[in-house]
């Protein structure tokens, strides 16, 4: 099973950048489809943005244009750039890691937008 740690989330300001990592270990981290996720209070969660083992991305539609998700198997970490934030993009994000019937989640780093 693998483990995911996130980090990076903190306040910022709306307009602002952040950038969250994912570390993995425990298992093989290039046969993950890692992905990002988010939960504001009183909703469910939602995807953000995926990463499949070769590179190919796809990402919510709220997103799209102001954040970018990428991998560095390398460093067996998973980012989430994160640019031009808006206070409605306040909510918990969560690493996720997905391969067959493996369904793995980080602890989740907060992330308020806010003046």
């Amino acid at each position: 099973q693998v483990q995911l740690v996130e980090s990076g989330g903190g306040l910022v300001q709306p307009g602002g950048s952040l950038r969250l990592s994912c570390a993995a270990s425990g298992s093989i981290f290039s046969i993950y489809v890692m992905g990002w996720y988010r939960q504001a209070p009183g909703n469910q969660r939602e995807l953000v943005a995926a990463i499949t083992p070769g590179g190919s991305t796809n990402y919510a539609d709220f997103v799209k244009g102001r954040f970018t998700i990428s991998r560095d198997h390398a460093k067996n970490t998973v980012y989430l750039q994160m640019n031009s934030l808006k206070p409605e993009d306040t909510a918990v994000y969560y690493c996720n890691a997905r391969r067959l019937t493996i369904n793995s989640w980080g602890q989740g780093t907060q992330v308020p937008v806010s003046s």
